[in-house]
C-alpha cells in the first residue's frame, strides 16, 4: 500500500514526526518534492534531529529511503546530513537517489541570495537555499539531471552553455563575479563521486516494490498553502506540495496512493511572508511560540521565529480538501493546555461579508478572522494514550475542529516523541 504524508497548511505541521512514526510499518519512504529549504524535526530514541533532505523514516534498519525525481537535490547537504545522523549513532540508512532527480547547483544558491538582495523590502522571504532558481531552470530545461553526471561529453558542453547564460545576468543585473565553466565541471565531478553508489532507476524499483506488495510512504514538504497553484501565490514554494504530486515526484501511478494522511496543527504557525488571517502578535504570540513544538516554534532550517496564530478552520478545510485527506493527524495539542479559552477561526470577513471558503490571495489579504471561542482544559495531556482519557474540553476541541474541517481526525499527537500519539 502507498500512503502519503502531507501538510494541510503553511508547513511546520509536524509531518516529520508522523512520517517517522508510520515508517515503523513501512518498507520504503520517498521524498517526492522540495529541497533543503524546509526541515522536519524528529525526536526519537537516538535524539532530536532536523532533517532537510533525508526522508523522515531513515532511522529504521528495515526501511529504504528514496530521493525521488521531484526533489531539488543538493548533494553536499544530503551527504552532510547522512554524516550528522551516523555520527549520532544512527545506523547508516539505505539510500537510493533517482537517476532523474535534478541537482541544486552552487549558482542556484547564489542567484537566490542575489535576487532577495535586489528585491529588498519586496523580497519573498526565501530561505536562500536556491529552490526558486533551481525549479526555474528545471522548467526552462537547463537543469542538471543526476543521470547526466555520467555523460562526460554532455557535461563539458553543457557547463559552457549554462555559464554563458548565467554570466549575462551576473554581469548586467546583479553586478556579481562571473561563473567559471572549469570550476563548475570540477564541482560536478565531485558530485558524481559522492552520489554514484546510490543512483537508481527509482521508477522501476518502485514499480516492482508495488507489485511485490511493499508498504511505501510518500513524504511531502511544506503544506497546501505553499503550493504554487493552490496556495497563497506568490508567497509560495516552487514545487507542488500536494499528495497528487506524490505520484509524479516519485514516479508511480496516481491510483496507487490509497491513503493521504494530512497533518494539521492544533494552532497555526508559518515561516516566511504571506497572508495569514488568524495570526496573533505581541505577548500572546510570544507565549504560544515559547511553549510550542519541542523547545519552541522556530524554523528547523532557518531558525527564524515562526509567525503564530489560532487554528484556522477555513484554511485547514481547504488544505485537507486539496490534499484529498483520508485521515487527519492533529499535532501539538498538548501545547494549548495553558489557555483558559481558545479562539478558533471559523470564517473570514471580506468587504463586510463572511465566508467559510478559502479565497484567492488578493481577497485573502483583506480578510479578517471570525472567531468562535472554546473553553480550555488547563491540564498537561502528555503521556495520555487513550482518547477517552483526555479532559472533556480537550476532546470537545478536537471534535469541534473535526466537524468544521469535515475530515476524520484519526491521530492526535500530544508530545514530540514517537510514542506520544493517540489513535482514535
Amino acid at each position: 500500500m502507498v500512503k502519503a504524508v502531507v501538510g494541510a497548511n503553511w508547513g511546520d505541521e509536524g509531518k516529520g514526526k508522523i512520517t517517522d512514526m508510520l515508517a515503523q510499518e513501512a518498507d520504503i519512504i520517498v521524498r517526492f518534492q522540495g529541497g533543503a529549504n524546509a526541515g522536519h524535526t524528529i525526536v526519537n530514541d537516538y535524539g532530536k534531529f532536523a532533517l532537510h533532505t533525508l526522508p523522515s523514516g531513515c532511522f529504521y534498519n528495515h526501511t529504504t529511503s528514496i530521493i525521488g525525481n521531484g526533489v531539488a537535490l543538493n548533494i553536499p547537504i544530503l551527504f552532510q546530513e547522512i554524516k550528522d545522523i551516523v555520527d549520532c549513532g544512527v545506523p547508516m540508512p539505505k539510500i537510493l537517489v533517482s537517476d532523474r532527480a535534478q541537482m541544486v547547483m552552487p549558482y542556484h544558491v547564489l542567484f537566490d541570495r542575489y535576487e532577495e538582495e535586489r528585491l529588498g523590502g519586496k523580497s519573498f522571504g526565501s530561505t536562500k537555499s536556491g529552490i526558486a532558481p533551481f525549479y526555474s531552470d528545471k522548467y526552462a530545461k537547463i537543469g542538471f539531471q543526476v543521470s547526466e553526471l555520467f555523460d562526460e561529453e554532455l557535461l563539458r558542453e553543457k557547463v559552457v552553455r549554462i555559464c554563458e547564460t548565467k554570466n549575462v545576468l551576473l554581469e548586467h543585473l546583479y553586478h556579481k563575479p562571473l561563473l567559471d565553466p572549469q570550476k563548475l565541471l570540477e564541482t560536478l565531478h565531485q558530485y558524481r563521486e559522492m552520489v554514484e553508489p546510490y543512483v537508481c532507476d527509482v521508477f522501476s524499483y518502485l514499480w516492482n516494490a508495488i507489485r511485490d506488495g511493499k508498504n511505501i510512504l510518500l513524504e511531502g514538504q511544506l503544506g497546501t498553502l505553499k503550493d504554487p497553484d493552490h496556495g497563497i501565490y506568490p508567497m509560495v514554494t516552487s514545487s507542488s506540495t500536494l499528495a497528487a504530486y506524490g505520484a509524479i515526484g516519485a514516479g508511480i501511478p496516481p491510483y496507487e496512493i490509497q491513503k493521504v494522511i494530512t497533518v494539521c496543527k492544533a494552532y497555526s504557525s508559518a515561516v516566511g511572508a504571506g497572508a495569514f488571517v488568524s495570526e496573533i502578535f505581541g505577548g500572546e504570540a510570544d507565549e504560544l511560540r515559547k511553549r510550542g513544538g519541542d523547545g519552541g516554534e522556530y524554523g528547523a532550517t532557518t531558525g527564524r521565529p515562526r509567525r503564530m496564530g489560532w487554528f484556522d478552520c477555513v484554511a485547514s478545510r481547504y488544505g485537507c480538501r486539496l490534499q484529498g485527506a483520508t485521515d487527519v493527524a492533529f499535532t501539538v495539542l498538548d501545547v494549548l493546555g495553558y489557555l483558559d479559552e481558545i479562539p478558533v477561526c471559523v470564517g473570514y470577513e471580506i468587504d463586510g461579508e463572511v465566508t467559510a471558503e478559502f479565497p484567492v490571495t488578493s481577497k485573502l489579504e483583506k480578510a479578517k478572522p471570525v472567531y468562535e471561542v472554546l473553553p480550555g482544559w488547563k491540564e498537561d495531556i502528555r503521556g495520555i494514550r487513550n482518547y477517552k482519557d483526555l479532559p472533556e474540553n480537550c476532546r470537545k476541541y478536537v471534535e469541534f475542529v473535526e466537524s468544521q474541517i469535515g475530515f476524520p481526525i484519526t491521530m492526535v499527537s500530544n508530545g514530540p516523541g514517537r510514542k506520544d500519539i493517540i489513535y482514535r
